[in-house]
Parts: C-alpha cells; structure tokens; sequence
C-alpha cells in the first residue's frame, strides 16, 4: 500500500491542538547570546536603577584609572631606586641628582593625577587602588634622601612636597600613616642591599652606618606596628625588616671579623652566600 505525504497547511488548526499546553505557554530564549532584559524606563524603579548603574560604572571606571596610575607610579619609583644603586665615591653627586629630578616627576605628574581623581572621603574610599604606588614612592623618596643626608624623610616632609598637589575640591592630598609606614617598612630591604653591596666595594663606613640606622628604625617601628589599621600587612613588613637587619649585621659581622679578604672587587653575590647561615 503507497503512502502519501500530507501537506502541514491541510492539517490546519489540528496541529496546534496537538501541542502540549505548557509549550504553548512557554517563551523560549533565542539559541544563541544572552537573553535580552526588558528595562521598563518609563517606571520610577526603572530610572532609578539606570542611576544607580550610571554610578556603579563611574565608580568602577575611577578605580580602574587609580589602580593604572598606581601601577604607572611603582614602575617609575622602582628606576629611582634602580639609579640610588648605582652610586659610589665617584659618581654619588650626579646619580642622587638624577634620581631626585626623576622621583620630583613622579610627584608632579602621577601623584597630581592621582589627586585629581580623589575628593573628600574618596581618599580613603578609593584607598586600596593606589597604595601600592604611593608605597612604592615613599619607598624611593626615604631612600633617596638617606642617601643624600643620611637620615630618615619624616611624613611632614612629603606632606609639606605634596601641599603644592590639589584634589578635585582644590584641598591638598596628605599621605596617611599607613601608606608612610608600610613604604618605611620596604625601605629596609633596599638599604640591605646598599650595605651589601658598599661593603663590598670597601666603603665599610657606610655599611656599619646603615646596619646602625636599620636597627633603629626597627626598634622604633616595633613600637607602633601594633597600632596601625593594616595591622596583617604591617606585621608581614616587621618580620621582612628583621630579616633584612639580620643580613645586615652578618655583613658587617663579616667585614670586622675576615678583615680585608671581603673588600675591593668582592660580588654581591660573593657575600651574600658568605654569610653565617640564619637560625631557622
């Protein structure tokens, strides 16, 4: 018996008749891409939303540009301190002078921006996206200026170099505690490698000066690095800082015991591996 196919349209309304109830019903997204949102903007909910989503977008953009300035701010205060290694008896004037001219860029160029972007409480607000430059800057800005006077840059006196920077409502940017401290704690590892490397080129003077100032500084932080809000993070610095005071006094131990064998011409490398192991 031959079979005949019959035409879809001949069937007529007894094709929909066979469609199960809840497919009729139901509205089926399209196969591919999202599943497009109706917005109901004439609704007062409706604009209110689209507000509060303007803001939230303006909010993430601003962190976005403050987290690149930061980051921008940490590579240049690395090349600062990158030149302040650099230095010796010979070429010490020019080289500080060169990183001072750099390290007064970063100020009036990325500090400013970064000013510009904070108003108010967004100091504080926007806080965590550009802390790690501005730690980064007070690192290079200590470092150069222990090595151009040999004492301590305090947070009045990058204030005081920051009081020419406005924010967004015309009021000068201040550095907090915090960020100051936490850039104090990372100057120690780059003062252990200043003390490595002038005592291995015989300025034993300076590493002796260093080690000095190094424990100094740790007695004095220990003091308040119960204080501070980043409490974790400072005290993450406090046990970097030690570690870098040991290896500094193993140098100088080192130096004063061994005596001449250490100078003139010795690696960095060289010394660092000559060290008395640490207790673990």
């Amino acid at each position: 018996m031959r079979r005949h196919a019959i035409p879809i349209a001949a069937l007529g309304s007894s094709v929909s008749s066979l469609t199960p109830p809840f497919m009729a019903a139901a509205s089926f997204p399209p196969p591919s891409g999202k599943r497009q949102r109706k917005v109901f903007t004439n609704s007062l909910y409706g604009k209110q939303f689209e507000q509060y989503s303007d803001e939230l977008d303006a909010v993430n953009e601003k962190r976005e540009r403050l987290v690149k300035l930061s980051r921008d701010m940490t590579m240049h205060s690395k090349k600062v301190i990158f030149q302040v290694h650099r230095l010796n008896s010979n070429n010490k004037e020019l080289v500080l002078e060169q990183a001072e001219r750099d390290l007064g860029a970063v100020k009036t160029d990325l500090v400013r921006r970064i000013a510009m972007e904070l108003q108010g409480m967004e100091f504080w607000k926007f806080r965590k996206a550009y802390t790690p430059g501005m730690q980064e800057y007070v690192e290079a800005a200590t470092l150069l200026e222990y090595c151009k006077s040999g004492k301590l840059l305090t947070l009045e006196d990058i204030n005081k170099a920051f009081s020419e920077l406005k924010d967004a409502s015309n009021s000068p940017i201040t550095l907090n505690l915090s960020d100051y401290l936490l850039g104090v704690g990372d100057l120690t590892g780059e003062l252990m490698r200043l003390a490595i490397s002038q005592a291995a080129d015989g300025e034993t003077e300076m590493a002796k000066d260093i080690c000095s100032f190094v424990r100094s500084l740790y007695v004095n932080l220990s003091l308040l690095a119960h204080d501070e809000d980043d409490t974790w993070e400072m005290s993450k610095k406090m046990d970097t800082m030690l570690q870098s005071l040991i290896k500094i006094e193993n140098t100088c131990y080192a130096v004063h015991i061994r005596g001449s064998e250490h100078l003139h011409g010795t690696s960095l490398t060289c010394m660092e591996h000559e060290l008395p192991a640490e207790e673990s």
